[in-house]
Formats: structure tokens, C-alpha cells, sequence
């Protein structure tokens, strides 16, 4: 029987990757799918340099190194090695070569064409980190424009294995695994149980209840060291040991190792691939996990506490099954549904190290298996522009090339790259600190003087450190991380004794956008850099500061408030920042004058440091501004005239009675989204609404029309039109849809036929008026007034008018507007 059930698929392997350049390779836990398959890859023909295996994780890269190495009789850095941040174990004999995710981004950046590189190795790929999506990106562009011949394996336990199949369009291998049967028990938690207290509770029930070792999964550190004093205060006959990622070579070694007697190792989801613990019997799952997910308070992504995804909760649950029949404890209620899978990171993280390697690798057309979100993706690349990474038209400067080689965040390592030397050893702690979680305890965590966090690292350091202040082992993280940052950055440690100002001037440049000045009148509030506003909370340590800059905000619907930031020398601004410091002329529309008010502005970016009257320049700025604040108040700030609300509704109306003639639209909503077009050409020198006559008003209305049109309207919209009296009578376009002519009876007499507008389309509506002017008949149909109406209008009106002709044949009587001659 093999050891490993990868070996019987290890021959198919080899011959599929002779004619094929890439393969996806689905095996479940524990089927040795790490260890196994890169040795294998050796003999291949194609294989005449080197292997690299992505691994997500440091701590399962150094363990897979390890058993590799060790089933080699070698040490590690011999044949096989191991690449992580800030730690190198490779020689010039290394033929595997495991790396974490950035480490490969750099090589990639560094020598697009791979050189000395036979195949790229994708381990654990259904975590779909960000920088693996981005890792297989390019590995895509290398094949496909420079190196045909390399080799890409993607390997996954859980993942659509026929999905990336498609998207890679190459073959696909599945392996069996090896496991045994696992019961699955839920174990709810008591009421206001903490998450500590739970999993001691169930440790306690399955120690009791089942054999061999235990395996609990916990979110993060934190709860595993808490849950490790639960358990040792207990003195129950087992070994607590943790694994996570913080651990050193020694710790690490030490779990992947039997033990003499029962353990209970305490895990974060680096166990639940890529490390095989050995005798572990029981899982106890928490069913929760520490994901990156962008944080809009930093700027930048942070790792928050959520439910893992189904497809975890199984490989979770399968650790209990490697060796014998298992038990797993889920401490979530059955009834609970899970999520299927893992979301892409890059779906929920902030995008801008992902925006810098894109524009460093000089194309915006990679592959990607899921496309990060455009928006995004925007202001990603936004960030980048505001830190001096890109140039005007997008591309990579100078500066971006240096941030790109501190392998960080851009912010931090903006502030890196351009902090003042004598400042550089305050960045590396700076930085320590803003890529940790908040060292502070208590009260303390609530302050917002950022350095107090530094303050109780140098008190850390100096062994004077207030336990109940501050978190001994995040500071202990903390100081080992400044340390790699001073190596790095190749800086001496500090001292303590720098100007009070010193921590704002080095965030500057990882924060410019949040750069803040305080508001004159309203001490408690800032103006930042981006043109948004914060307030500090109530009893604020940083209160009554004239600048400071914020490395976390708040963001409320209705108010932001600032959690922690530093003071600011305005001094320091000018110096390094002096190309933000703006004066210029700036228009505005004001709603309550209704007019283009100048101001002679000076900024810091988005604050205004000072402003003065200055007068309007009557340009096409001012005439554009106007417009667009006629537009926001409507068009009834207009002095409109009877006349031009007529010629509106003429145009209106032949519109819809001749639609070939194909006339501008005069109704409200059109004109509005036009005023560009036909008002603004006759603002020339205007600067508020109460200089626009009525007279250009109409002008510009009438421009609307070309001559031809004009003539249409005036012809078949007309504004009166003649009657059989002889008399010119005004048409009324203002009642309705239906043109109204309101005139006297006795000037139709001998008209027989309704007269008509609109190409001859439409009768008028005669409001047919007595001798004192009032409406006395309203209709289309002339022709059936004078055979069935008339008559009794006649009789009903003749003795009221008798000085007016009301003759009984109203065919032939003579159209007159006058009453009758004297006499008759």
C-alpha cells in the first residue's frame, strides 16, 4: 500500500505535464499532494531547472520544506528550501523552492521571463488569496507571450476544480484521498459564553469521551492564548500546545511532532491544509476564522473575526479522520447554514498593492480567474496617484518602482520610502505598529493618540510596561516586526527623545489624503486633505491640536470621528508637502444671490486655509456655472414672459401635430438638460440671474429654431390668425393641447368650416364669445352651431344685445365686430 495516496496518480501526472503546459490537480487533505508531487517533478525531461511552490502560508511553506528536505536525508536549503518574508533558506543547489505569496509576486515583477524556472507550483489554491489570483495572472502572461514551456500546476482540496479547468483550458486530475468515517456533533454555547469558555468546556467533554489528540480551531492568537490558560488552569494531563502563525522554528516543530503524552493543540486555519498534525483524533471547531476584508476606517485591509465557508468546515472536520475513525465538535447551532465557499480575497480587500503590481507589470489585460471589481480597482489606483506612485497618465514612476520593492502596503511603504532619515527608525516602529492589531488594553485602547502605542513599545522594550495598559505579547510582535522593517530599511534603532510632532511628520506621507487641519470655530473638527470632514470624540488627548493626521476615522452617515491619529507640524507640511499648498482664484454659484461669486482661495489640498472677494472674472467659466446653477434652481428663475411660455407651448403643439417636421423639444424637462445649448451662448458677460432680461430670454429661446422652422411655426402654429370680420384675433396655445380662438359670434357670420392649424390638422376650439365678451358657446364643429345652436342662442341673447345684428340666416349675414348702424 502506498504511503501517500497521491503516489498511484504521481506516472499520470508526469506524463500529462509532457504534452501539456498546464494542469489542475484536485487531491483532498492528507493525500500528500505538498510533498509528494514537486520531488515527482524532478525526473520529468522538461524539469532542467528549477520548481517553485506557492504555499498561502509561512508557517505550512518552512513545514513542507522541512518534510521534503528530511525525506530527502537533506537539510533544508540543500535540494529543496524555503523563501519567506524576511527569511531565506535556499542555495545555489536548490532544484524546489517554496515561497509565500508576495515572494513570488517580487520574482515574477523582477524576471517576467522566469528564467532558470521549469514549473510553477500552486498549492492550497482554493484560498484564493489575492496574490495567488495575481501570481497565476502573470504565470498566465509569462506562458503565453514569453515562456511556452513552463509548467503551471494549480492544486486545491476544495475548489470547481472543472471551472478552473475551463478557465486554464487544460486537463484535469483528481486523486483519492485516504480517510475515515468522522460523527459530527454540535455543541451550542450557554448563554453570554465566550468563545474561550466554550471550547474549554467541550475540550473538557472530549477528552472524556474519545482517544487520541485533539485539534481546535480558534480565529486568531488572542483566543488561543486565552484559551490556553483556561485549559493549563485546569492541570488535566495534557499538553496545550498553539500553532498559528507567529511561531518560531522550535514551536512549530514541536506540533508537527508526536507528543509522549495526550495534546491538545490550539489552531488558527493554518491547520486546515497543507500541515498534517499526527494522532489527532477529535476536532473542535469554532467555525471561525481572522479574514482580510478592507477597512475603510485605515485605509487599508484588516483582518476581522467571521464564519468560515462550508468548504472549511469540512477539511476542518476531516483532520479528524487521518488515522482512525474521528469525532468532530462544531460549536455553532446545526440549524446554521454556511456559506459554500471562500470569496476571493480580492472581491473584499483593499486593492491598491494589487493596482501597483498591475501598473509595474506594464498591462492592464491579464487573466484573472474572478476580474477584481472595476470600482475598486478605481480607487485603488486613485490612492496610488494621491501617494506619487503613478504619473499623470497612470504609469509607474519612480517612487511607485520603490514602493513596489518594500513588499507592503502602499501607504506604509510611501511612508518608508520618503520618511526623512532621521526618522527612519521611528517608520520601521511606525510601520510595525499600523500593520498590528491595537497593542493597547483597558481605557487605554481608546485612546486616539496614536503615539501612545509607540510610547508603550519603547516602554516594552525598556521593561517598564503596564500589563494592564497594553498587550505584552502584540508588543512582543510588534518590536520583532520594527526589527526586520530596520534590517530592511538598513537603520539603526532611535531614541525615545525625538520632537512631539515626529510621528505625524513620518504618517504624512503614508496618509496625505488625511492630513487635517482644525476648524477655527469648531475646535472638535477637521477639515481633512480629501475634502471630507471628522470630529474627535469627546475627551480627546489630541484635543485643541491646529493640524494632526488620521491613520483611522470612523465613517458615519452623518459624521465621522477620528480613532487614531498623530500632531502635526504645519512647519514640516510646507517643507515636504509644499507643492499642495495652493492659491488660485476659485467661481461658485451661490443659491441665495443667485449669482457667480469670485474668491481668492489658499489651500492645503481640500483644506482652505483662507479665502477674500475678489471680482468675477466674465468668462466661460462663470457663464458655465451659472447654467448649472439656473439648472439646480429651475427654469422658473427665469424671467419669462407670457409671449416666450407661448412660443413654447406653438412649438409644443406643432410637434405633436406635424412630428415629420421634426422640431426641437420646448417642454420644461428638455429645455432644462439644454441650457448649455441655447441659453448659455447669450450669457456673454453675465454673472448673475437678475442681469438676463426678457428680452434674451426670448432671444435664445427663438435660437432654438432655424429660419425655415421660424417660418413653419409662424404658418402653421400662428399666434392670431384673421377672421370674416376682417379683425385679427390672438390664438391661445396656454389652455391645453388644443389651440384655443376666442372671438365674438357675429365675426364668424357666413363661415362655415372650423378654421384649422397644424398643417391643416387640427380645429380650433372657438370659445364663441357674446356681444359683452363672455363665453357662450365652446366648440370644434362651427358648421353644427350655426344648423342646431344658433338658434336658440339667438333667441335666448337678441333682446339682452339689440344693438347687435343677430340675422335668422347666419350663412349669409355680413361679419361685422360693430353693433348695428344707428337707426336700423
Amino acid at each position: 500500500m502506498s504511503r501517500f495516496p497521491i503516489e498511484p496518480l504521481l506516472p499520470d501526472i508526469l506524463a500529462t505535464l509532457e504534452h501539456a503546459s498546464r494542469l489542475v490537480l484536485e487531491a483532498p487533505p492528507g493525500a500528500g499532494k505538498t510533498t509528494q508531487v514537486p520531488p515527482a517533478l524532478l525526473a520529468a525531461s522538461w524539469c532542467t531547472g528549477k520548481i517553485l511552490m506557492l504555499e498561502p502560508r509561512r508557517i505550512a511553506a518552512r513545514a513542507a520544506a522541512g518534510f521534503m528536505a528530511e525525506q530527502r536525508g537533506e537539510e533544508v536549503g540543500g535540494t529543496v528550501g524555503y523563501r519567506i518574508r524576511f527569511e531565506n533558506r535556499v542555495s545555489a543547489n536548490t532544484r524546489i523552492e517554496v515561497v509565500t505569496e508576495g515572494i513570488l509576486t517580487r520574482m515574477l515583477q523582477d524576471d517576467p521571463t522566469l528564467d532558470g524556472i521549469s514549473a510553477v507550483l500552486f498549492d492550497e489554491f482554493h484560498e484564493r488569496h489575492l496574490h495567488s489570483d495575481l501570481a497565476l495572472a502573470l504565470c498566465l502572461d509569462v506562458q503565453d507571450s514569453l515562456r511556452p514551456d513552463l509548467r503551471l500546476l494549480v492544486m486545491s482540496a476544495t475548489l470547481d476544480g472543472d471551472k478552473l479547468a475551463r478557465f486554464l483550458d487544460c486537463p484535469r486530475l483528481t486523486a483519492e484521498g485516504r480517510s475515515f468515517p468522522v460523527t459530527i456533533e454540535h455543541v451550542n454555547a450557554r448563554p453570554n459564553e465566550s468563545t474561550e469558555l466554550h471550547m474549554k468546556r467541550v475540550i473538557k467533554l472530549a477528552l472524556e469521551q474519545h482517544e487520541g489528540d485533539l485539534l481546535c480551531f480558534l480565529p486568531g492568537k488572542a483566543e488561543i492564548e486565552r484559551t490556553r490558560d483556561h485549559v493549563q488552569a485546569e492541570s488535566w494531563p495534557v499538553d496545550v500546545l498553539a500553532l498559528h502563525g507567529e511561531l518560531n522554528l522550535q514551536e512549530q516543530a514541536a506540533v508537527l511532532r508526536p507528543g509522549e503524552r495526550r495534546r491538545v493543540v490550539l489552531a488558527t486555519n493554518v491547520a486546515e491544509s497543507s500541515l498534517t498534525i499526527p494522532s489527532v483524533r477529535v476536532v473542535i471547531d469554532a467555525g471561525l476564522a481572522r479574514e482580510p476584508s478592507f477597512d475603510p476606517g485605515s485605509g487599508m485591509s484588516r483582518l476581522e473575526t467571521v464564519s468560515i465557508a462550508q468548504s472549511s468546515a469540512t477539511q476542518r472536520a476531516g483532520r479528524a479522520g487521518r488515522v482512525a475513525p474521528g469525532h468532530c465538535y462544531r460549536l455553532w447551532p446545526e440549524s446554521q447554514r454556511l456559506e459554500p465557499g471562500t470569496r476571493p480575497e480580492l472581491m473584499r480587500v483593499e486593492l491598491s498593492g494589487l493596482a501597483l503590481e498591475i501598473a509595474a507589470w506594464g498591462s492592464n489585460d491579464l487573466r484573472f480567474l474572478d476580474p477584481p471589481p472595476a470600482g475598486n480597482l478605481a480607487q485603488a489606483r486613485d490612492l496610488l496617484m494621491a501617494l506619487g506612485a503613478l504619473d499623470i497618465d497612470g504609469r509607474l514612476n519612480n517612487h511607485g518602482r520603490a514602493l513596489l520593492s518594500l513588499g507592503t502596503h502602499p501607504r506604509l511603504a510611501s511612508a518608508a520610502a520618503k520618511a526623512p532619515k532621521s526618522l527612519k527608525s521611528l517608520t520601521c516602529d511606525l510601520i510595525a505598529i499600523l500593520e498590528a492589531r491595537d497593542p493597547l488594553r483597558g481605557e487605554a485602547r481608546f485612546s486616539d493618540d496614536l503615539a501612545d502605542r509607540w510610547f508603550a513599545l519603547l516602554d516594552f522594550r525598556q521593561n517598564r510596561l503596564d500589563r494592564n495598559r497594553a498587550d505584552r505579547h502584540v508588543l512582543a510582535q510588534i518590536d520583532q516586526s520594527s526589527k526586520a522593517w530596520h534590517r530592511r530599511l538598513n537603520c539603526a534603532p532611535g531614541d525615545r527623545d525625538l520632537d512631539r510632532y515626529a510621528l505625524g511628520d513620518v504618517l504624512a506621507f503614508a496618509y496625505p489624503d488625511r492630513i487635517a487641519r482644525q476648524d477655527p470655530d469648531k475646535p472638535e473638527r477637521y477639515q481633512l486633505a480629501n475634502g471630507r470632514g471628522a470630529k474627535l470624540r469627546p475627551g480627546a488627548q489630541l484635543y485643541g491640536e491646529p493640524w494632526i493626521v488620521i491613520a483611522e476615522i470612523r465613517y458615519d452617515e452623518k459624521d465621522s470621528s477620528v480613532q487614531r491619529a498623530a500632531r502635526l507640524d504645519d512647519r514640516f507640511l510646507k517643507q515636504h508637502f509644499a507643492d499642495r499648498f495652493i492659491e488660485q482664484t476659485e467661481l461658485r454659484f451661490l443659491r441665495e444671490s443667485k449669482a457667480v461669486e469670485g474668491q481668492r482661495v489658499e489651500r492645503f489640498a481640500g483644506i482652505v486655509l483662507g479665502s477674500r472677494h475678489v471680482p468675477t472674472p466674465k468668462n466661460a467659466e462663470t457663464t458655465k456655472l451659472l447654467v448649472q446653477g439656473i439648472r439646480e434652481l429651475g427654469l422658473d428663475v427665469l424671467p419669462w414672459s407670457e409671449s416666450q411660455r407661448e412660443f413654447c407651448a406653438r412649438v409644443e403643439f406643432l410637434r405633436r401635430a406635424a412630428p415629420e417636421q421634426n422640431l426641437p423639444a420646448c417642454d420644461d424637462a428638455t429645455l432644462l438638460s439644454t441650457l448649455d445649448d441655447w441659453l448659455s451662448p447669450f450669457l456673454d458677460g453675465v454673472t448673475r440671474v437678475s442681469q438676463i432680461d426678457s428680452a434674451q430670454l426670448g432671444e435664445a429661446l427663438r435660437s432654438r429654431l432655424d429660419y425655415t422652422q421660424k417660418q413653419l411655426l409662424d404658418r402653421e402654429a400662428p399666434r392670431e390668425i384673421e377672421v370674416p370680420s376682417g379683425m385679427t384675433r390672438r390664438i391661445s396655445y396656454l389652455e391645453g393641447e388644443i389651440p384655443v380662438l376666442a372671438v365674438k359670434l357675429q365675426e364668424l357670420f357666413g363661415l362655415a368650416d372650423t378654421p384649422r392649424v397644424g398643417c391643416n390638422r387640427v380645429p380650433l376650439l372657438l370659445h364663441l364669445l357674446s356681444p359683452g365678451q363672455k363665453p357662450i358657446q365652446v366648440t370644434r364643429d362651427l358648421k353644427g352651431f350655426w344648423d342646431r345652436t344658433y338658434a336658440e342662442v339667438k333667441k335666448e341673447l337678441k333682446g339682452r344685445y339689440p344693438k347687435h345684428p343677430w340675422p335668422d340666416d347666419p350663412w349669409t349675414a355680413t361679419a361685422t365686430h360693430r353693433a348695428k348702424p344707428r337707426g336700423t
